[in-house]
């Protein structure tokens, strides 16, 4: 008797399959939505009552970018989990998927997590300040360049982990801290000279003068947009290479 014919697995289907685990988080557990939007809108409630008013819409700005960076928690969260708890990790493994596969499907599922409370604060921006049309684009290239990035750092910080308890702590402060160092909420020019200095070498600094200075925030520093975005690029390709090549795909 012949044998019956198998299909070969469709690898294909990875980030569509990836993509349905963020929708289902959103569809299952409508609540689950409100944490991303409450934590950026408890930073700008404050800031509103204690900052000049011209400085709000570079704040929302900020709690867009500050949001993106959270998406590098949730990555590594899952990540960890996956390979401690769940030993999805091990199945994903042993398939045709390949590494690369695996992280952008599951940044993926971790970004559209994370749209609804993107935008809830681009309806924020619009309704505060006035947006150029071709701004739009840029903070969507900035966001998307700022998830690769902070996705990449996730996965290779999830890889050196070998407890679950330590999950939140090493998430919360890995990326709390670069995106409060980095100038998101304030303007740059607050900041001492030497600080200032600091500040560059986080990738984040570029992410949020790109985005001010081409959606015209008053008081913010005037930068060379075209250097910030060179910068913003070289910071995502070379931290996300060097990201990668931390993560360990196989148990060594």
């Amino acid at each position: 008797m012949a044998m019956a014919y198998e299909r070969p697995p469709q690898v294909g289907r990875i980030l569509p399959g990836f993509a349905i685990i963020g929708w289902r988080w959103i569809s299952r557990h409508p609540a689950m939505v409100i944490g991303p939007v409450l934590v950026p809108f408890i930073f700008l409630y404050f800031l509103r009552l204690i900052s000049p008013p011209q400085d709000f819409p570079l704040q929302v700005i900020g709690a867009m970018l500050f949001t993106t960076q959270n998406i590098g928690s949730w990555v590594l969260g899952d990540s960890a989990t996956y390979r401690l708890e769940a030993y999805l990790e091990e199945l994903f493994i042993a398939s045709p998927v390949t590494r690369l596969q695996y992280m952008i499907g599951l940044s993926l599922s971790n970004l559209i997590a994370a749209v609804p409370a993107l935008v809830v604060l681009a309806i924020v921006l619009a309704l505060v300040t006035p947006v150029p049309w071709y701004a739009w684009p840029v903070l969507i290239a900035v966001i998307l360049l700022l998830w690769v990035l902070v996705s990449a750092i996730g996965m290779a910080v999830s890889t050196r982990i070998r407890s679950r308890r330590v999950v939140w702590p090493v998430g919360s402060l890995v990326f709390t801290v670069l995106g409060m160092l980095s100038p998101l909420y304030y303007p740059l020019s607050v900041l001492p000279p030497a600080w200032q200095t600091v500040t560059r070498f986080f990738p984040a600094t570029y992410a949020a003068l790109l985005v001010q200075g081409t959606v015209g925030v008053p008081g913010t520093v005037s930068s060379n947009l075209w250097v910030d975005a060179g910068l913003l690029g070289l910071f995502t390709t070379v931290g996300t290479a060097v990201a990668l090549s931390f993560y360990q795909w196989r148990d060594r």
